[in-house]
């Protein structure tokens, strides 16, 4: 728990899979398919990515000379690519805007997170290819975030932060009645403990219940002879 982190230091795509990071299986077959990928970052990608933001969720109509104008204000820009279909030509809906300076990538970070361009609410980070070991693409199982709706969540990421994980200890567990399970009754709500005792069947006046059935059905079948 003391190298415990939100945020993902080596991808793994089991542990991406997972809120908390502990998960000892895949719960979904895009884990399985990231955990058997093999992949490598693009080598004809060009920058330095320790100054390169990671801009996502953008207006399929937003172009190159919008983000310029909302992303130079932040500081220079020293290179940007608004990632196209190279078939159709069409936006993709993400980007990756490289700064001159440190400061500036650090700014644009911060505060163009969440900025509405084009009507749509844009997500930025860091750029995660070249700099996270281990990383893999969306379309491989791999990626950060993601919707609900997808099915397809992935944790450890600005987006989405691992959650930390609940100790709850190895020491034997007190009986029930003792002085040192005290604090366990307290734990437990008195009216929730009668809830889950309420949901438990009764077997004992289920049985008493039949045998009574069954003496009846008994009794009527002798009168009749």
């Amino acid at each position: 728990m003391a190298d415990w982190c939100p945020i993902a230091k080596v991808y793994d795509p089991l542990k991406a899979g997972s809120i908390d990071g502990t998960d000892v299986e895949p719960h979904d077959r895009a884990v399985w398919r990231a955990m058997c990928a093999r992949y490598k970052p693009n080598k004809g990608v060009v920058g330095d990515p320790l100054l390169t933001l990671f801009v996502a969720r953008l207006n399929p109509q937003t172009t190159e000379d919008k983000l310029q104008k909302v992303f130079s204000k932040y500081g220079d820009i020293q290179r940007l690519r608004l990632v196209r279909d190279i078939v159709t030509g069409f936006s993709k809906g993400y980007a990756f805007i490289e700064y001159k300076e440190e400061r500036s990538v650090t700014r644009a970070r911060r505060d163009a997170n969440k900025l509405v361009v084009d009507q749509h609410e844009v997500f930025v980070d860091f750029e995660q290819e070249r700099t996270l070991k281990g990383w893999l693409p969306r379309r491989l199982g791999g990626g950060l975030g993601g919707k609900k709706e997808s099915g397809q969540l992935r944790f450890g990421g600005r987006d989405r932060p691992f959650r930390k994980p609940i100790n709850l200890g190895t020491g034997p567990v007190p009986e029930r009645g003792s002085d040192t399970g005290r604090s366990w009754d307290r734990g437990w709500p008195r009216g929730r403990e009668d809830r889950y005792r309420s949901r438990e069947p009764d077997w004992g006046s289920r049985d008493r219940r039949d045998y009574r059935d069954r003496e009846r059905d008994d009794r009527r079948h002798r009168d009749r002879r």
